[in-house]
């Protein structure tokens, strides 16, 4: 989205005539990219669609708070890494359900999952990926899988470039460690 068209949008946000139509305009231009955040951070696709209801409802619930000087997509990814990290925090303080659910590694579950589409070493790297402290998780997917500057999960996240690229060097050194006991 250019930067006019996204200056067009939060004028149509701000309007009570329009507002609606350009929420749904938001949530069409958005989704797609939150939703792989989402499911990056989350693994499970019903999961990642269970958050990504809740952040299109916080979005809805908080168009009045939104700041104008920062990006649309920044607003909405922090909304979302918040959301992914809260049900992340909820699903840790479960208690696991079952034996099965317990001894089943995250590539073993993902593996079966018929909404996953990636093989064996994708499946593994998620693995090593949700081991991750979730500071490093998020800085890990957003860095790797978004290929988004460090300025802009500075912005993001609220911290400094140089915690961040200690939070990824590390995460980068964890992942390169569970691969090499793998072999």
């Amino acid at each position: 989205m250019t930067k006019d068209e996204e200056q067009l949008l939060m004028q149509l946000l701000t309007d009570p005539q329009s507002q609606r139509k350009a929420f749904e305009r938001l949530v069409r231009e958005y989704s797609e990219q939150l939703y792989w955040q989402v499911r990056r951070m989350v693994l499970s696709h019903e999961d990642a669609n269970d958050v990504m209801q809740n952040v299109f409802l916080k979005a809805w619930a908080h168009l009045d708070d939104f700041h104008h000087d920062a990006k649309i997509s920044t607003w909405l990814y922090r909304i979302a890494v918040n959301e992914s990290l809260d049900f992340l925090r909820r699903k840790k303080n479960q208690l696991v359900t079952s034996a099965d659910e317990a001894e089943r590694g995250v590539a073993d579950t993902l593996m079966a999952d018929r909404y996953f589409d990636g093989d064996q070493t994708e499946a593994l790297l998620q693995e090593a990926i949700s081991q991750l402290p979730d500071v490093q998780r998020t800085v890990f997917n957003l860095r790797y899988f978004d290929d988004m500057k460090y300025s802009d999960i500075s912005k993001l996240l609220n911290t400094s470039e140089g915690a961040l690229k200690a939070s990824y060097h590390i995460a980068v050194k964890k992942i390169s460690e569970f691969f090499k006991y793998r072999d």
